[in-house]
């Protein structure tokens, strides 16, 4: 019963979410309950909650204050120059601009925290997505898969778990399994690519003013210049003028004309590059953005105090000496204080982030109730061992492929520590009957992590979509798919190098 109310509730909860009948929050919350109560906690389901929110508070902390952090350095004015830099590098060209951001996204990776990287990657590629008006759920989509296919590193955590559960060396997971981390890099860049030249085709479709660029520059020197809100006044081919507006080609991208969209007075249209970059700091583009150039809450002339601050927190954040809450804590509040010294400001800021704030929060509370009931009913237990129980006698040489393809749900569902140090001993011992070794199954068994950080039980993916304000259910719909592709090459590549053997 437990294990067909456990597949229920998570069957349940994702068909709610991705179909958007309930807000993630209110599925984490009502779904668990339910099925809890059905599942006899009784009274004891508040206790179950509360233990498991316990270990939330310090996630939540750091969120919180890493969101008011960061959210005010964009506001301020740090990243305005790196997204510009970003722009004149990838140009304005969609494909370029979502493969940039997964290769910033891996190498920020690199660091082994999940919450830094979505951090940085977000506050320095969300403004540019905002202003070639990209879907933000593509960036998180990007970041997702990349991410969660430089989980395997030893420092980040599943594969160090997965050998100290196995009493082996991490170095005997992990560098084996370096042609799968490259394989699985390739298809995250393969898949970026494809979502990026979607991305073109998309708003070349849906905004023809901006992004339907001609072929040909005789295309547009032989006609009438088109305004933004109508057809040009006076005159005909080069040295035509369009009556007002950003011009035909709008002021992101186009071949001819300048920033204001009008050709020059006397002469020809200057013919430009498809993907050359017309980046203006008085670009209305930039308008309504977190780019907007003339924003009130710009501080040019503390660009370095700025700097200084985050790359110290940065710094300390990295070196791990000091609990990540209070190093978010005390940034953001030396952040608030030097940039707005006055206290109607400093409040003026907070309530700016408070939506930000609220939604990742109260979905950090709410997957508490997920885990504790999971966790305090039996459900998590019944399950793993329902599915050790169902795998046939015959199947038993290949224990770690089944290990591999299981650790892709099981890890989305349950907590690292769940699976790493409940289930995956249980599959080593049986798998030790066949002649698969622990090795073996411990390399296998991070393959499924660029699944597993798509779930919402992982604080940092809430984190992500909270901060590129993404709906969880429109990030599922495009992520989950490709990180399960991601994930059994990664297996796929282990087996065909013989990091994973076959008993």
């Amino acid at each position: 019963m437990l294990v067909i109310l456990g597949f229920a509730m998570i069957a349940v909860f994702m068909v709610l979410i991705m179909t958007k009948k309930l807000t993630p929050v209110l599925a984490l919350i009502i779904v668990p309950t339910v099925f809890g109560l059905f599942a006899g906690a009784g009274l004891g389901i508040g206790d179950m909650v509360m233990d498991s929110m316990k270990s939330m508070t310090s996630t939540a902390a750091l969120l919180m204050f890493a969101i008011i952090y960061f959210g005010l350095m964009i506001d301020v004015g740090l990243f305005d120059p790196l997204v510009k830099f970003i722009l004149r590098k990838l140009g304005n060209d969609p494909a370029k601009v979502v493969l940039g951001t997964a290769i910033l996204a891996a190498a920020v990776s690199l660091d082994g925290d999940g919450s830094t990287t979505f951090i940085l990657t977000t506050a320095a590629m969300l403004p540019v997505y905002l202003r070639l008006k990209m879907s933000p759920v593509v960036l998180t989509c990007v970041a997702g898969l990349a991410n969660g296919t430089m989980n395997i590193l030893p420092w980040g955590g599943p594969t160090a778990r997965a050998a100290t559960a196995l009493k082996i060396d991490v170095n005997d997971v992990f560098v084996p399994m370096i042609p799968s981390l490259v394989a699985g890099l390739v298809v995250v860049f393969a898949f970026s690519w494809l979502l990026g030249l979607q991305e073109r085709n998309r708003l070349r479709a849906t905004a023809p003013e901006i992004w339907g660029v001609p072929d040909t520059a005789e295309e547009f020197d032989g006609g009438t210049s088109t305004g933004a809100s109508g057809t040009g006044a006076s005159g005909t081919g080069a040295s035509g003028t369009g009556a007002s507006g950003t011009g035909a080609f709008g002021s992101g991208r186009r071949k001819g004309g300048n920033p204001g969209g009008a050709a020059p007075a006397g002469g020809s249209v200057a013919v430009l590059d498809r993907t050359e970059t017309l980046v203006d700091e008085h670009d209305s583009a930039m308008a309504d953005t977190a780019l907007d150039p003339n924003r009130s809450t710009l501080r040019p002339k503390l660009f370095w105090f700025n700097l200084a601050l985050t790359v110290a927190v940065m710094v300390v954040l990295v070196a791990n000496v000091i609990p990540l809450p209070f190093v978010f804590m005390v940034g953001a509040a030396i952040a608030l204080l030097v940039n707005f010294p006055k206290v109607k400001d400093q409040g003026a800021q907070l309530i700016a982030h408070a939506p930000s704030i609220v939604a990742v929060v109260s979905m950090v509370m709410a997957a508490a109730v997920l885990t504790g009931v999971l966790k305090g009913t039996g459900m998590v237990e019944a399950m793993s061992a329902w599915l050790v129980q169902i795998i046939p006698t015959s199947m038993g040489p290949f224990m770690a492929v089944i290990t591999g393809v299981l650790s892709i749900p099981m890890t989305f569902f349950m907590s690292n520590d769940a699976f790493y140090f409940g289930v995956l001993p249980v599959l080593s011992e049986t798998a030790a009957h066949y002649g698969v070794g622990a090795a073996d199954m411990a390399r296998a068994s991070i393959t499924g992590q660029p699944f597993h950080l798509q779930s919402p039980l992982v604080p940092a993916i809430l984190l992500l979509v909270s901060l590129a304000k993404v709906d969880l259910g429109d990030h599922h719909k495009k992520v989950l798919w490709r990180t399960a592709v991601i994930s059994l090459v990664m297996l796929g590549v282990g087996m065909l190098t013989g990091a994973i053997g076959i008993g």
